[in-house]
């Protein structure tokens, strides 16, 4: 059920980048001329151009839940490591808002960061052996394992 969710929020959110790439598109090529972006939307969609676009972003937003998020390893102790991995986070803007003995969590720091993620910004970290874990958003993970990296190689 979670999967679909995710779907049906991609889905929106593309159909909303649409309408506004259309919007920004009629008010520059159009300049004095009173054209409606629902008309120029309802006439592409008309065409089978129009119906291949609504197929691609379909497709696209059934399939970018299953590769926009991820999960990555980094050598190290959650609990040794606590303040680093905050900080980590910290540069990474995101905020630590659950913990547990043998998790964190964390999510964007402001409330625009996390609408432009669509609420879907947690990172679950944990301990599995001698390995940090981070599981979550592809860029947000990306960018806290780098950081990470670096950190713990500067201790």
């Amino acid at each position: 059920m979670r999967y679909i969710i995710k779907c049906v929020k991609y889905f929106v959110a593309f159909c909303v980048l649409y309408v506004g790439l259309v919007w920004l598109a009629t008010k520059s090529s159009y300049a004095g001329m009173d054209v409606n972006v629902w008309d120029s939307i309802w006439l592409t969609l008309q065409s089978e151009r129009g119906w291949l676009l609504m197929a691609a972003v379909v497709v696209l937003s059934a399939l970018y839940p299953r590769f926009g998020f991820m999960t990555r390893k980094v050598e190290g102790d959650i609990v040794e490591d606590k303040e680093s991995i905050i900080k980590a986070f910290s540069l990474s803007g995101f905020e630590l808002y659950a913990e547990s003995e043998d998790e964190l969590r964390f999510r964007g720091d402001n409330l625009l960061k996390r609408a432009f993620m669509l609420f879907e910004d947690e990172i679950v970290v944990s301990q599995y052996g001698q390995w940090i874990v981070l599981t979550g958003n592809r860029r947000g993970v990306a960018k806290a394992v780098y950081r990470l990296d670096m950190l713990m190689q500067n201790r």
